[in-house]
């Protein structure tokens, strides 16, 4: 086997874009040249994810149907008990996920809130499933708190680059999600972390995101590619429409640039072709959310996605202990 390349955290904006611009095929081999040597390339996560905390979030998020500054059909919801979450935990493994991740619209938790989220990462772990959460924004506190209950993962995107920020979000600002990040990898949480595509920003805007990304001071641990759910009633309902050609270069260069890293296929799958996902795990994605709700938009069913499995001769990779994969990894 050939030695893994050097991971970098030295990118430049100029060879990140060589790196898109490269012709299909050739982008495609260099990423599946790549994942092989950090992965086993006929194995998929499978995470499950759920709301426990539906609505009212206050940020403005121009693609988030949660937010209160919109006007998305959607049913409010508290912060919901842990014994139910965990019930939901129990089925999601069950039914082959490896991975619980547990999502609240929130700018950030309350210090009230973090006793019942203690508890939900508590009774994860005792599934002998990873843990996962996206709370919004935390204090260098809570996160400490949360890792010492066993938080395997945190959730925090940057969405987009740090020129297309504000034309998305407005109530907080870019630094705000790279504090939060660099709080998550101080208290030893793997940081998962990624972006929407879609959203009307530029190929420059993608390579910025994917920029930022690849040169954080360690590379997240996931990096979730998100594909935009126009959601009626929100500021991006109208958006126009990612080609998937260039979605999968995203994805390929993700691989290129973050070699180590899971990347998940997240929102967005359910409009996505079977021909497109098989091209994006050629890509290097090996990862998806498992389960017929992501938050509150629609994903493939699971039969959708066993009957996919099957088809390219690819299965469900079992758990692992956080921060260790596959025996290829270099």
């Amino acid at each position: 086997m050939e030695s893994s390349p050097v991971i970098r955290h030295n990118w430049t904006a100029q060879e990140v874009g060589q790196l898109i611009a490269l012709p299909f095929p050739e982008l495609l081999y260099r990423a599946q040249t790549v994942h092989r040597n950090y992965w086993d390339p006929g194995e998929v996560q499978a995470c499950t994810l759920l709301s426990v905390k539906t609505g009212a979030c206050p940020e403005d998020c121009a693609y988030c149907p949660q937010s209160v500054h919109h006007h998305a059909e959607l049913r409010v919801e508290p912060l919901m008990d842990a014994k139910r979450v965990l019930e939901e935990a129990k089925a999601a493994k069950e039914a082959g996920a490896s991975r619980f991740c547990m999502g609240a619209a929130w700018r950030s938790p309350k210090s009230s809130h973090m006793s019942a989220l203690v508890r939900m990462v508590r009774g994860v772990k005792e599934l002998g499933m990873e843990s996962c959460m996206t709370l919004g924004m935390l204090s260098a506190a809570q996160a400490q708190q949360l890792a010492a209950a066993g938080l395997d993962y945190y959730n925090h995107n940057l969405d987009s680059s740090p020129e297309f920020y504000d034309k998305i979000i407005t109530t907080r600002c870019y630094q705000d999600r790279l504090d939060t990040l660099q709080h998550v990898r101080e208290s030893g949480i793997n940081v998962c972390c990624g972006g929407i595509l879609g959203m009307g920003e530029t190929e420059g805007d993608r390579i910025g995101l994917l920029l930022q990304l690849a040169n954080l001071p360690q590379h997240p641990q996931s990096v979730p590619i998100n594909l935009l759910v126009r959601v009626p009633g929100t500021p991006l309902e109208d958006a126009t429409k990612l080609h998937p050609l260039d979605f999968l270069r995203c994805v390929a260069a993700a691989r290129i640039l973050m070699p180590a890293s899971y990347v998940r296929l997240s929102a967005g799958r359910e409009s996505m072709s079977d021909e497109t996902q098989a091209l994006a795990f050629m890509a290097g994605a090996n990862s998806i959310f498992y389960g017929e709700r992501l938050l509150t938009t629609d994903n493939p069913d699971t039969t959708a996605d066993d009957a996919l499995l099957v088809r390219l001769g690819m299965r469900f990779a079992p758990p692992q202990s956080p921060g260790s994969h596959s025996a290829r990894c270099g």
